[in-house]
């Protein structure tokens, strides 16, 4: 039997999803809570495999419920069910330790799929919620240049500007051997194979107008 306990300050909803579960052979309900604190010692005191979890509620939320839980029980799999996907909601609910996250929108069978799902091991992620992350992943994902020395940088920009090697020397005040090392470094750095998909890169990321 899957030990679950449903936290939901929505009492009709709370209902509505225990009665649902009771039917579910495979599933024991242990527990019930309307808010947050209560949520935290009772998921504490009975020690569930899964807990349904909603995040915006009046005595505590999801998510300062779903960290304390993860600190003590940290087997136990927490799945968001909310009605909410803005990312000052997602983020620090996933970030607390949330397994799964879903909406209220889900049917009560996909309710009970991610249940089974989760103690198994295998988590759920809304869609919007997943494309969300994504967005944030993207946008954390460092951009090849970032890894480029200072110095290797300018010189990147030098070549952007079509400078030659000894072009390159003058302006930098170094010499023809470590430009070429640096643009060489630059170049592996950035995966391309030749100068002018340097030039192109430098162009394409608007570095130039970065450093203007």
């Amino acid at each position: 039997m899957i030990r679950v306990v449903v936290v939901d300050d929505h009492e009709v909803v709370r209902k509505g999803i225990v009665a649902y579960l009771q039917t579910e052979g495979e599933i024991d309900v242990v527990g019930e809570a309307s808010g947050g604190h209560e949520g935290t010692e009772v998921i504490l005191s009975t020690r569930p495999d899964v807990v349904l979890m909603d995040l915006m509620m009046e005595n505590g939320s999801g998510i300062d419920a779903t960290e304390k839980v993860m600190k003590q029980l940290p087997a136990c799999k927490i799945i968001i069910l909310t009605s909410f996907y803005d990312d000052d909601q997602v983020f620090p609910a996933l970030e607390s330790g949330a397994f799964s996250y879903l909406l209220k929108t889900a049917s009560a069978s996909e309710i009970t799929d991610a249940i089974k799902k989760a103690v198994k091991g295998e988590n759920v992620i809304e869609p919007k919620v997943a494309g969300k992350m994504m967005s944030r992943f993207r946008s954390e994902e460092k951009k090849p240049h970032e890894e480029l020395t200072q110095r290797e940088l300018e010189v990147l920009l030098c070549i952007g500007d079509g400078l030659t090697n000894q072009e390159i020397s003058d302006k930098l005040y170094i010499g023809i051997k470590t430009v070429k090392t640096h643009v060489s470094n630059a170049l592996s750095k950035l995966e391309v194979h030749d100068r002018t998909q340097a030039a192109v890169y430098v162009h394409k990321n608007a570095l130039l107008k970065g450093n203007s």
